[in-house]
């Protein structure tokens, strides 16, 4: 068993490693550089505390500074995502979070994404009614017709007054507009470097949806994707600094 001196020089090692890693992130999608005064302010740490730590993690090669003492990733925090991204199962984070909305509203859920100028099914999961509308993995839809669609377009930059609204609001409700029996709810999903992945979904009949319904699930959509967000890589602080052109691949 640890003595107490032990357990404290521990407990130290952990808030060490804390702080190496709130360091790490934060650098966000468009720094390119970090200065000293900009990491402390981002971490709340002491300048003297942000340089013992960048220290060590340049000597690791997780960070490299320039001449003029500003800081950037460095090639070991590459290796890094590329590695993640050589193993990651994409399945086992979408599926389950898309069961977990068909359980919660009883309806087909799905995670669609961006395939030129069209959106792809990747992954659904049906709902447990008999009456439902169906679609299959692979199946190619328009990408200005329906709320994925919709969503897609709206975080990746497209102008417009409803989508801005839909940026606004971070979801988007349709009703008959690819199809006049289906209606549909939708939020974004992100990666990593906050690029957009797809959206996910609820749909079903319009005649068993409507719009106080669906906006009913609006809050635990976003959760929802939100969570898998963060499960492909995306940050949990604030949302992305710019809109960014969807690219699949976690």
């Amino acid at each position: 068993m640890k003595n107490k001196k032990d357990q404290e020089k521990d407990g130290e090692n952990v808030i060490a490693v804390s702080r190496a890693i709130s360091l790490l992130e934060s650098f966000l999608p468009d720094d390119e550089y970090l200065s000293l005064l900009q990491l402390s302010t981002r971490t709340q740490l002491h300048k003297s505390t942000v340089l013992r730590i960048a220290r060590t993690l340049a000597h690791h090669r997780y960070l490299v500074q320039r001449e003029d003492g500003a800081w950037r990733l460095g090639p070991a925090a590459g290796w890094l995502g590329a590695r993640y991204r050589s193993s990651f199962d994409v399945s086992a984070a979408v599926e389950p979070v898309l069961q977990e909305l068909s359980a919660l509203s009883s309806e087909s859920s799905t995670f669609f994404v961006q395939e030129g100028e069209a959106r792809i099914c990747l992954y659904r999961i049906e709902g447990p009614q008999a009456i439902r509308f169906h679609i299959s993995v692979g199946q190619v839809l328009p990408l200005d017709k329906g709320s994925p669609g919709k969503v897609i377009l709206a975080f990746s930059g497209q102008p417009g007054r409803q989508y801005d609204a839909i940026r606004r609001q971070g979801y988007y409700i349709s009703i008959g507009e690819r199809d006049q029996d289906v209606a549909s709810i939708s939020a974004p999903v992100y990666g990593v470097n906050w690029k957009l992945l797809g959206a996910i979904s609820i749909s079903g009949p319009s005649s068993r949806l409507s719009r106080v319904i669906l906006k009913g699930y609006a809050e635990t959509l976003i959760t929802k994707a939100n969570r898998l967000s963060l499960a492909l890589g995306g940050k949990h602080k604030g949302l992305p600094p710019s809109p960014q052109r969807t690219t699949w691949h976690p």
